[in-house]
């Protein structure tokens, strides 16, 4: 069985390489594909390299295989046209999986960045590929745990829920439905331990022993802060949106998905906090 993983030059990506070498996928049966395979050579395992906008390089790049861990684009506005590319290419492999890294919520959420997401499930639904969404909430990793004992944590969340994980658990769980059984059409939401950021600048206060508050801001105060630390417009737009959605909870994310892929406990937030203050 050839497993095909898109996106893998990013830390998603190396991070789901790893767990499918670490669960005893030989490095012969994986794929990985990018656009910067330099970046992973020493992981050991074939690599191509292909671009989300050129479909040549997808369709080659997927000959032969039969299963596609197909990691969303990064380039926000382009996705719905670069997966379309994705998909076809799938399609004309004749895939036997596509497992899709979806965002948590996706067919309920009103976040910028879910209307692409939901877009591209349809898509694979209609392709009539047999596939699998992986429905992940925020990254651990956007919390920056060592500049908030300088400046402390702000933002537009409230006190909603988040269910945050490390991106290593994330990537685990989907390196584990790829090469696992019984998944065919299922749709996870994946998340960690919920917090609020209030819950947050606790637990960073308590691990580092210096108290650490969190500041709520009306959305156009938390835009100004981004701007005024040097953030493009349109990448604080979607982190003042998220925030928005994370206000009504739409990076919650119900039930124990995550922990029951892994077979484990996902990663506590203390465990976070403590390693990045480390």
């Amino acid at each position: 069985m050839t497993i095909v993983v898109t996106g893998a030059t990013g830390k998603f990506g190396r991070h789901a390489i790893e767990a499918l070498l670490r669960n005893g996928i030989p490095a012969a049966d994986i794929v990985a594909v990018g656009r910067n395979i330099d970046k992973i050579a020493d992981l050991g395992v074939p690599t191509r390299r292909v671009d989300y906008g050129d479909p040549e390089s997808l369709r080659a790049a997927f000959a032969g295989a039969d299963r596609l861990l197909f990691i969303s684009g990064s380039e926000v506005g382009q996705r719905i046209a670069q997966h379309r590319n994705v998909i076809d290419a799938a399609k004309a492999a004749g895939l036997d999986l596509v497992v899709y890294t979806s965002i948590v919520r996706a067919d309920t959420s009103d976040l910028m960045l879910a209307a692409e997401h939901l877009a591209t499930e349809q898509m694979l639904i209609e392709s009539g590929l047999p596939y699998v969404f992986l429905r992940n909430s925020w990254y651990l990793e956007n919390y920056d745990v060592a500049a908030a004992l300088d400046r402390g944590l702000v933002g537009a969340a409230g006190i909603g829920r988040i269910s945050a994980a490390t991106r290593a658990d994330l990537a685990e769980a989907a390196a584990a439905v790829v090469a696992g059984q019984g998944h065919e059409r299922q749709v996870y939401e994946l998340g960690g331990e919920p917090f609020t950021m209030g819950n947050l600048a606790a637990a960073i206060s308590r691990e580092s022993g210096r108290e650490v508050t969190y500041t709520d801001l009306p959305e156009d105060k938390y835009t100004e802060v981004l701007l005024n630390a040097g953030l493009p417009e349109p990448y604080a737009a979607i982190l003042v949106d998220a925030d928005r959605g994370a206000a009504k909870d739409q990076l919650y994310a119900e039930g124990d998905d995550l922990a029951r892929l892994l077979g484990r406990p996902v990663t506590p937030l203390a465990t976070y906090v403590r390693s990045h203050l480390a």
